[in-house]
């Protein structure tokens, strides 16, 4: 659709008999029912006419003019002939997903994935990478935003970028300006990141923790099709939960809802957390703390495999102590039975107090021998309540990597056309062209401007 179009024009010179004051009351409704339509073709609920008709219980000349619309906005399209059921063949209607496109990042200490999606929220290109871990935030936003350049030249078709999705390392806390605080990575809490994304691409940004992300994703996509409460584990260096509650991502108050890495451990060994905390479960049966204990059991020569390991490479990893584990290697295996236990003692108390019907494990760890899964679901049967376990499912993820990128689409595309928000841009013709957005992006040019790096004065002599 052209930047100068727009519903409200269009709105704004159809003749009618209203009073002025009656105007406004008009145009809301009009919006209204297009974002209710818009919804339904969407999500498949219905595609002719007729249904659309019986779904909204709006008259069919109102059908056929908010249709009209769609089309005119390039975000519906006729498809074939439906079935008949006695009369003329209904003409079937179609979203078009590809109206639009969004693009999605994952970002880590040591991993940064960027993709792009249509107006559906599937995913049609990705790529990652990994990054220096002591990068700062300067240099990852500008890594990210060149990923997308360079991502836009490889495959747009001229669609216009109706919105950004971060995955981003650990809770992600709102704050009164446009970028959230991302107090797990050092250096940027409060950088502007998401303001330097509206800047460059003039499309409104939702940054998730990865874990938050990565539940959802699973839930619309992945093996938790139809399932509505979903417990996801991100076991990787650190170990969080996405919680999908009634089909609703849970945030929490800050955002840092699912902190399971966190829970102190009964049997752990002392080692110091991030979070200032004695003896946390990402501290114990993280990525890190298995490769930790596989390398003393390198040098200690209890695993003749592991020291092989560490003489041929030079360090030990989780995976290496997962390949010993399947070799034979008892002590290796102890190692991922000893942090599956310790992961499903942690993740019972979730069980008994949130209820859910499916647990899956995505990450690095959770990609491991079945030593460490088997450990996971007796130790939550174990320490659970039989009512709450009864229909529990423990499996790990079917997304894996793509699930931070998967989710971050679905969050962005669910968010601009869920009907609360449509009805707030649809007039505009696209989320990007709307006065809230737009407002935005003037709010973020100012503070992008205010934070580009000034010189230095030069030094006495």
């Amino acid at each position: 659709m052209p930047p100068e179009t727009s519903l409200a024009a269009g709105l704004s010179d159809r003749p009618n008999d209203d009073t002025q004051a009656n105007r406004p009351r008009r145009a809301d409704a009009e919006r209204s029912s297009l974002a209710l339509i818009l919804s339904i073709l969407r999500e498949a609920d219905a595609d002719t006419r007729p249904e659309i008709e019986r779904l909204t219980g709006l008259g069919r000349a109102i059908v056929s003019d908010r249709l009209a619309t769609l089309f005119s906005l390039g975000l519906a399209e006729e498809g074939e002939l439906g079935q008949t059921t006695g009369g003329r063949a209904p003409r079937t209607i179609q979203f078009n997903p590809n109206a639009g496109l969004v693009l999605v990042a994952t970002l880590d200490q040591s991993r940064i994935g960027v993709g792009m999606a249509n107006l559906s929220g599937q995913l049609v290109a990705e790529h990652h990478e990994s990054t220096d871990k002591a990068a700062g935030p300067v240099q990852i936003q500008k890594r990210l935003i060149t990923l997308f350049d360079w991502m836009l030249g490889q495959h747009r078709k001229e669609q216009q970028v109706w919105g950004i999705g971060i995955s981003a390392p650990g809770p992600v806390e709102e704050s009164e300006n446009a970028s959230p605080r991302l107090r797990l990575l050092p250096g940027w809490d409060e950088y502007p990141i998401v303001d330097h994304l509206l800047h460059h691409f003039r499309a409104p940004v939702w940054m998730r923790s990865g874990v938050q992300m990565m539940a959802y994703g699973e839930y619309k996509s992945g093996s938790a099709a139809g399932t509505r409460d979903i417990i996801y584990v991100n076991l990787g260096r650190s170990i969080g939960a996405g919680l999908i509650s009634e089909g609703q991502l849970h945030r929490g108050a800050q955002g840092g809802a699912g902190l399971i890495g966190h829970v102190a451990v009964a049997d752990g060994h002392n080692y110091r957390c991030s979070c200032g905390n004695i003896g946390c479960l990402d501290t114990e049966a993280g990525a890190d703390a298995i490769g930790r204990d596989g390398l003393a059991l390198a040098t200690s020569g209890e695993s003749r495999l592991l020291a092989e390991t560490l003489a041929a490479e030079g360090f030990i990893t989780a995976a290496d102590v997962s390949i010993a584990a399947q070799s034979g290697d008892s002590a290796a295996a102890e190692i991922l039975a000893r942090a599956g236990r310790l992961i499903g003692t942690a993740l019972a108390s979730l069980v008994n107090a949130f209820n859910p019907s499916l647990i899956s494990l995505g990450g690095e760890v959770g990609q491991l021998d079945d030593i460490l899964l088997a450990a996971i679901r007796e130790s939550v049967y174990r320490s659970s309540h039989p009512l709450v376990t009864r229909d529990l499912r423990i499996q790990r993820s079917a997304l894996d990597n793509s699930a931070g990128l998967a989710g971050a689409a679905l969050v962005v595309t669910d968010s601009i056309f869920a009907p609360d928000s449509a009805v707030n841009w649809i007039a505009s013709g696209a989320p990007h062209l709307s006065d809230t957005v737009l407002r935005q992006i003037a709010k973020a040019e100012k503070t992008v401007i205010g934070n580009v790096a000034r010189p230095l004065p030069p030094t006495a002599a």
